[in-house]
């Protein structure tokens, strides 16, 4: 006799011939057809259809699951996801023409084709499934992820992401607090250590000054470079100085008071300046960098995503191209080194990041929790500004469901 059965493994359909000569054939079919976590198809998520403000949030249960399409992908199950001020800027159409190239680098799909959005850029979780080349997570192991831009997001129950975009999470911190942290953690640290050059083994003794630092970047950055014995200056408001103190700043200038420029001037000169805020701080910041000494100015406050949005792709590059290159001969000449600092996804960072948590070097700001059912009202706290700390959506509690 023979029996044909078909059934789905990792969402392609298998058919199966099974021959038998003399008697009849026996199959168990609950292997067959038992339910996989593979075979799951819909998830919890917050979603939006179009950008736009608050109002276009939805509440589904009908989100596509997230399916491994690389064999060093991992799925996560989400416990807690952090909120950044991108996730508003995302929410409203900010760079969508540049992640619309990174989903789409062909151009093959039509335009709107990343709806319905996932936004949430942390994640802290445990990893459900891996891909085949995964060699470094199991199942059941708990994981933090700065997850990045043109990717689906953590507010959702679960999210695919590469294994060398994910670290194991610090044992002494909850998920809570876990998520709190990749974001800032990897955008400080693409411009302190890959942009600014500083490291553990350099940065001792170096004066460095963090303009706006009591946002989630400062707070993480203050932190870091104090661990690696940096001299640490730091604009912020008044009654965010002893919340910045706290964290380990030396020198606190308050911007409330005037014009930051001249108590900053009255400084000795920095080694580096990571610059938070923007605007017209490239007029007068460069000046107290040391001259000819290899100083440095980052700032991650660039018109990119701006320029692409604006004038499209290819002339949006090019303008950009054009102002960096301007900007840093400009400054070059006065012996000083003007960077752009960006995001950049690294579970190699977040290793290293991990090891100072654990050590009680580096300790997560949580301003405020919200639950699942929350999200809008997280946004509308977000867009308010002048946060002490991260905002983090808690989504699921424990691992013991998977």
């Amino acid at each position: 006799s023979i029996l044909m059965t078909t059934f789905q493994l990792n969402n392609n359909l298998c058919t199966v011939w099974l021959f038998h000569h003399t008697k009849p054939l026996s199959v168990n079919t609950s292997i067959l057809f038992s339910t996989t976590r593979s075979s799951m198809t819909i998830m919890p998520a917050w979603v939006i259809d179009k950008y736009g403000s608050n109002d276009v949030f939805r509440f589904t249960k009908n989100a596509s699951f997230p399916v491994i399409n690389y064999p060093n992908e991992v799925i996560v199950k989400v416990q807690a996801a952090g909120l950044n001020p991108l996730d508003v800027n995302m929410r409203g159409g900010y760079g969508a023409a540049t992640m619309s190239m990174k989903r789409d680098p062909l151009n093959i799909k039509q335009s709107g084709s990343e709806f319905p959005l996932i936004l949430g850029r942390d994640v802290s979780g445990v990893i459900m499934e891996c891909g085949l080349d995964v060699k470094y997570f199991r199942e059941r192991d708990e994981v933090w992820a700065a997850i990045p831009p043109w990717k689906q997001g953590s507010l959702a129950e679960f999210v695919v992401l590469s294994a060398n975009e994910v670290s194991h999470k610090p044992k002494s911190l909850s998920h809570t607090e876990a998520a709190a942290m990749p974001y800032v953690a990897t955008t400080a640290w693409s411009a302190l250590v890959n942009t600014g050059g500083v490291s553990k083994d350099n940065c001792a003794k170096k004066r460095i000054l963090i303009l706006g630092g009591s946002g989630g970047v400062g707070t993480f950055a203050i932190q870091m470079l104090k661990a690696w014995g940096a001299h640490v200056t730091v604009t912020c408001s008044q009654n965010a100085e002893r919340f910045v103190r706290g964290l380990g700043a030396d020198h606190v200038v308050d911007y409330t008071a005037g014009p930051v420029e001249e108590p900053l001037s009255a400084l000795e000169k920095f080694d580096l300046i990571l610059d938070n805020i923007g605007g017209d701080t490239e007029r007068w910041a460069l000046n107290l960098l040391k001259p000819w000494c290899g100083a440095k100015y980052v700032t991650l406050v660039t018109p990119f995503l701006q320029n692409t949005d604006r004038l499209g792709i290819a002339d949006g590059m090019m303008q950009t191209a054009a102002t960096v290159a301007t900007k840093a001969l400009k400054h070059l000449v006065k012996g000083v080194h003007y960077r752009w600092g960006f995001f950049a996804p690294s579970g190699p960072a977040l290793d290293e990041i991990r090891e100072l948590v654990d050590a009680g070097k580096i300790r997560p700001v949580v301003e405020e929790t919200f639950s699942f059912s929350q999200v809008p009202q997280a946004f509308e706290k977000m867009e308010k500004g002048h946060a002490r700390g991260k905002t983090v959506v808690q989504i699921s509690k424990g691992g013991d469901d998977l």
